[in-house]
């Protein structure tokens, strides 16, 4: 469907206004000529919080319809969400490393993901999605193209690519590639699939803090056994999304009970994604906003540090800084 600029940009001011409010920052009009102006992100102001070098951004998508086409989809792709508008958020939020994961809109279709690993240069990695009919033939072209891991995204089954019976034979053929498997689920799942999680044979990276139910967060089961996997060594979770876990809206309290109980207890099992350009946010956040809720959650530099730098370099294979 080819969409109207103007209509469009409304939506955005509109969306940019009502975030900006609700995360209780001066209100700011879009000015297209405002160098952190970012599309499909609320708000100008840079971050209070000072990125560290080699900072990764550790879980977006890209979306490029004009060279990549999509699949039929429920969800609607958010638009201006290429590489040229994705280097717009990481001069503004500081972070110079990515991890670009194929979003659903192209189901197992990874040459969009390719494209911007190769568009954004050495400080780039992919997260793939396949099913097992992939040959490994396609594998090796993934990893050569700099993929690292592959995504299971199980929430809603109307979109899915994937199945839970994929997982167990998929996971046993990226292994050997030294691979993580991707799990976007919610905490009900994780009890559910508990058994599979279990054996899995090679590291897995929950999405979204594991996006245990609310309100009780930390306290559903199934952080325990995220929890359990992740004191096994096999586990890493993403504390991103803080909007996927909060019932209240800016500056998310609830997420912040669930980021931090994680802080506490394996800062060295966890890193940070923006999440951009947020295709499951109702309201358009801002990234400003998103970024500086790492200080409210890992309130150490050297735990920042960790999060943001030498994590992504252990679950993704960047130079140790």
């Amino acid at each position: 469907m080819i969409r109207r600029v103007q209509p469009e940009r409304r939506r955005f001011l509109k969306q940019a206004g009502l975030a900006m409010l609700a995360a209780g920052r001066p209100h700011a009009e879009g000015d297209a000529q405002s160098p952190d102006v970012v599309p499909n992100s609320a708000g100008t102001e840079r971050p209070r919080l000072k990125a560290p070098p080699n900072a990764c951004d550790c879980h977006m998508h890209i979306y490029d319809p004009a060279r990549f086409q999509m699949v039929p989809n429920p969800r609607v792709p958010p638009p201006n969400s290429a590489v040229p508008q994705y280097r717009l958020l990481q001069k503004r939020i500081g972070t110079t490393r990515v991890v670009i994961v194929t979003p659903r809109n192209y189901a197992t279709q990874n040459d969009v993901t390719l494209d911007a690993i190769a568009q954004l240069g050495p400080d780039a990695r992919g997260v793939a999605v396949v099913q097992p009919s992939v040959t490994d033939a396609e594998l090796r072209r993934l990893n050569q193209g700099g993929v690292r891991g592959i995504r299971f995204s199980l929430t809603d089954p109307a979109g899915a690519i994937t199945t839970i019976d994929m997982v167990e034979p998929l996971a046993t053929r990226v292994a050997d590639l030294g691979w993580h498997i991707q799990l976007n689920v919610e905490g009900p799942q994780i009890l559910a699939w508990e058994n599979i999680l279990r054996r899995v044979p090679c590291q897995m990276v929950f999405d979204h803090m594991a996006k245990p139910p609310l309100p009780d967060g930390v306290a559903h089961p199934s952080h325990r056994v995220v929890m359990d996997l992740i004191n096994q060594g096999k586990a890493w979770v993403k504390i991103s999304a803080a909007y996927s876990n909060s019932l209240v809206g800016p500056p998310y309290p609830d997420a912040t009970r669930i980021a931090r109980a994680f802080v506490n207890a394996a800062p060295e099992r966890l890193v940070w994604g923006s999440d951009w350009p947020h295709p499951t946010a109702t309201v358009t956040p801002d990234d400003a906003v998103l970024f500086d809720l790492l200080a409210e959650w890992a309130p150490n530099e050297r735990t920042r540090h960790r999060i943001l730098v030498e994590n992504p370099e252990s679950v993704y294979g960047f130079p140790k800084a």
